[in-house]
């Protein structure tokens, strides 16, 4: 069997490396079965945050003019329309197809955010050591110390990070700050260092987004699921929730409606850095080869 890392329950290095200044790991439980997409978490994380505007568009999609997580949108709000056909299943209508009657539609909405996965790839390798694991437990980058490298961005399971473009803002947009580092949602720590709570969950008006302890949030949202279930959403799960899962759990988990490919996320996500004891071996073992194959080379010349 190829050699893998043994993903643990618990991100690396936390809490140990922070004694006595760890903090219980917090996290975000988005419940999407009460996002109402009014969008509060979007401009309170770009407020708070100074996250600048960008270049805002009607897609002729949707109501989402976002469209996904970036370096200048780190809180996305999804809109899914699906049709529900006299059988009560679902499909997501095609583009070409005839508006249906509004009784068959069913809206989706979901606001996306960075995971803060328990073992995080874009830490992983991060040369500079601008990523990094605070006393929260949470995945943060240093805007000081990336040096815009870009090797978080394909790392990513989720395709959350990016770097931050001129040619992404606004024509009229100046002064921006952190032009050409990558750039994600921090889980507001400054906040947290202040015991605040973080800006997108403060302002959603519905509960959609709970922040907390993790462990505490994980027990409300099977609470929730078990009850979702029983009122007749059988296509209800949480995703993200599982300590077990390729990434080792998130930090900020959801309960969702539908398969998580309907909401433009990975149904089963890993962290690509698993394998890099075996990427490893087999580079040992190639340079190993080429030596010896240099070695001969150099032997068989001097006959």
């Amino acid at each position: 069997m190829s050699p893998t890392l043994q993903l643990g329950t618990t991100p690396l290095g936390w809490p140990g490396s922070y004694g006595d200044e760890a903090q219980p790991r917090m996290g975000f439980f988005t419940d999407t079965s009460v996002c109402i997409g009014c969008k509060a978490c979007e401009i309170a994380c770009k407020e708070w945050n100074q996250v600048p505007e960008d270049e805002l568009r009607f897609s002729g999609e949707s109501f989402d003019n976002t469209g996904e997580l970036s370096a200048n949108s780190w809180r996305h709000v999804a809109f899914i329309e699906q049709r529900i056909p006299s059988d009560g299943a679902t499909a997501t209508p095609p583009r070409t197809a005839e508006p249906p009657l509004p009784e068959e539609l069913r809206w989706l909405m979901s606001s996306d955010v960075c995971k803060h996965c328990t073992h995080a790839a874009c830490l992983d390798v991060c040369p500079t050591g601008a990523i990094f694991r605070t006393e929260f437990g949470t995945v943060v980058i240093q805007q000081d110390v990336c040096n815009g490298c870009g090797y978080c961005i394909p790392a990513c399971p989720f395709g959350v990070i990016s770097r931050r473009e001129r040619d992404q803002l606004p024509a009229a947009s100046n002064g921006i700050s952190g032009l050409g580092t990558a750039h994600k949602c921090t889980l507001c720590y400054d906040r947290l260092k202040d015991g605040m709570e973080p800006a997108c969950a403060k302002a959603c008006p519905t509960d959609s987004i709970q922040f907390g302890e993790l462990d505490e949030l994980r027990e409300r949202a099977r609470g929730r699921l078990e009850v979702l279930q029983q009122q007749g959403a059988g296509e209800a799960r949480l995703y993200g929730e599982d300590p077990h899962d390729g990434v080792g759990g998130f930090g900020a988990f959801f309960l969702l409606l539908d398969d998580p490919e309907v909401y433009g996320l990975p149904p089963d996500p890993v962290v690509p850095t698993r394998r890099l004891p075996e990427i490893w071996g087999a580079a040992v073992l190639a340079g190993a080869a080429l030596a010896a194959g240099v070695v001969a080379a150099v032997a068989g010349g001097r006959r």
